[in-house]
């Protein structure tokens, strides 16, 4: 039953936010801000991952064991030009589940859903700045969701094109529920020689090789760091009352290699297998926190692209 009310919810929470968007949409576009709606593109992604089992400790004599993790995102963005530049509006969803095992004191899901608000600019031939900001609620279940779960994270970063085979990226990653709230990030997207590209951007920096126009194969990295809030009874029934109605800061990495294949010129599905070094339950602001005492193997796919 709370799966299905989880379904529901998320479905009624996307066809509200699509909805919400399309009117946007339609009441500027009769003021010529807008392409046409027939011509609005749209990015999406489908994505699930499945980490083996792996242990968490927290001190010599309390450790969690051999527990498995699924990682599920969907995201359906519109992305149409106005004047300011290109609008990005839509829904994503982000559901964590593990195999606890019984009384182990951690939750079981984390989970997030809400909208993309953001805007690319192009300020000259050679600067280009994205912010974005994706308010939602960052809860454990559906069953819990309310307004003292609401967050509203928020990047800003811009693209430096010093030619077209290197571009010089520099931002900032804001979220007042985290431990550090402002996080700044810098990288290089280079292209080393016609058929090897470093993307070396956080959150998934990588190296990519491409083997012919439609296939090309990476190794990367990935880095996860969401704070969610847990249940108003979520110590006392794990035995530790602090925790009740606490943030969890959940943070991740996974390393590993893998391949995209342009299926179309809308559709590409990846694959990716690798390992997860890094693991970490930071109830920051209750000092408890559980961190990685064992890597797993992991293993990823996924539908994107844009039309």
């Amino acid at each position: 039953m709370k799966r299905l009310r989880c379904r529901v919810f998320a479905a009624a929470w996307a066809a509200w936010s699509l909805l919400f968007a399309t009117r946007i949409f339609a009441e500027e576009n009769a003021g010529n801000w807008f392409e046409p709606l027939s011509h609005i593109p749209i990015e999406y992604t489908a994505e699930d991952a499945f980490v083996g089992g792996g242990d968490v400790e927290r001190g010599p004599h309390k450790s969690v064991r051999d527990f498995d993790e699924n990682d599920s995102i969907l995201h359906l963005i519109f992305t149409p030009r106005i004047k300011p530049g290109v609008l990005r509006i839509g829904t994503q969803w982000e559901r964590f589940s593990f195999g606890l095992p019984d009384g182990a004191p951690l939750p079981d899901t984390l989970q997030s859903v809400g909208l993309v608000m953001g805007l690319d600019m192009q300020f000259s031939d050679s600067i280009i700045v994205r912010a974005e900001g994706q308010p939602g609620v960052y809860d454990t279940e559906f069953d819990n969701l309310g307004w003292d779960s609401f967050n509203f994270p928020f990047y800003a970063g811009g693209t430096y094109i010093y030619s077209p085979n290197l571009q010089l990226v520099l931002g900032v990653s804001v979220d007042i529920e985290r431990r550090y709230p402002v996080l700044p990030a810098a990288g290089i997207r280079w292209k080393i020689a016609p058929q090897w590209l470093l993307d070396a951007v956080l959150p998934t920096p990588r190296l990519e090789y491409e083997m012919s126009k439609d296939v090309s194969l990476y190794v990367g990295a990935n880095l996860k760091q969401t704070s969610y809030r847990v249940p108003d009874d979520f110590g006392d029934t794990h035995g530790m009352p602090r925790l009740n109605h606490a943030i969890l800061t959940y943070s991740e990495v996974r390393t590993g290699a893998g391949v995209d294949w342009k299926i179309s010129p809308i559709i590409t599905a990846t694959g990716e297998v690798g390992y997860q070094p890094y693991r970490d339950f930071d109830f920051y602001r209750a000092e408890v926190r559980y961190h990685q005492d064992g890597g797993a193997p992991y293993g990823m796919i996924s539908l994107h692209g844009a039309f």
